[in-house]
């Protein structure tokens, strides 16, 4: 006995092949999603040239600049970037782009640049790409691989401790390690001073550099707030003499 609920070749056909797209087509719910956390020195950060405010959320594909202002931006991942004056990102599906300027990453967050990709695995990163492509790669603590989106050259595993220096082409032109200065500098530079906010791969950072990096004066981070439990007021009883 036929069934009456066969589905008429014609349309399962159609059925099939839009399937077919949906499983070809990539999925971009995992894409970058950046919260504007804090905002400092003016109100000069900007999402696709508009002024951002705090909570806003930028999504992929959209800028996120800055003139005089620098920034902090929340990760999907949990992670966090802090941005510094005169920079230039795009956020993309599965890393954000560093077009010029400067960031600090704390987490598990990738980054590009426009010939390079930076794979993390949770870690304290800074990243530098001047007017002309040139980027700079210092880990600060963890380790970052850094593989040409360009060429076929073998990928590069950068370690604490290290600056990597890359070509417009992603081709490098060195790996130094970094001096107690080289860390004096950044820590007391423009990407760790004046924010409220902590970051979230900071334990790791400061337990290496205690064990690695004697002599250093650590900032003093802000830390996350501890709720409090309210209290609960006494009962008065009355009183019978």
């Amino acid at each position: 006995m036929k069934s009456n609920y066969n589905t008429p070749q014609p349309l399962l056909r159609w059925v099939l092949f839009l399937n077919a797209i949906c499983l070809a087509v990539p999925s971009f719910a995992a894409g970058e999603t950046a919260t504007v956390q804090e905002i400092l020195d003016g109100n000069q950060l900007y999402i696709d040239g508009n002024q951002a405010r705090l909570k806003q959320a930028a999504q992929v594909p959209q800028v996120i600049s800055t003139g005089d202002s620098r920034g902090q931006l929340g990760f999907e991942s949990g992670a966090v970037g802090r941005i510094n004056r005169q920079s230039l990102l795009k956020l993309g599906s599965s890393c954000f782009l560093l077009n010029k300027g400067q960031i600090l990453v704390s987490g598990r967050q990738d980054g590009c640049t426009r010939s390079s990709r930076m794979s993390v695995r949770g870690t304290n990163y800074l990243l530098q790409v001047d007017e002309n492509g040139n980027a700079d790669l210092a880990v600060l603590e963890g380790t970052v691989q850094v593989e040409a989106t360009e060429s076929k050259t073998a990928p590069v595993t950068v370690q604490a401790g290290q600056r990597l220096r890359l070509s417009p082409a992603g081709v490098v032109l060195g790996l130094v390690k970094l001096a107690l200065g080289d860390y004096q500098s950044i820590l007391d530079g423009p990407l760790f001073s004046g924010y409220s906010l902590p970051l979230p791969a900071y334990a790791n950072l400061e337990s290496y550099l205690r064990s690695n990096m004697p002599g250093l004066n650590l900032p003093i981070t802000p830390s996350l707030p501890i709720p409090t439990t309210p209290s609960v007021p006494g009962l008065s009883l009355p009183r019978f003499f």
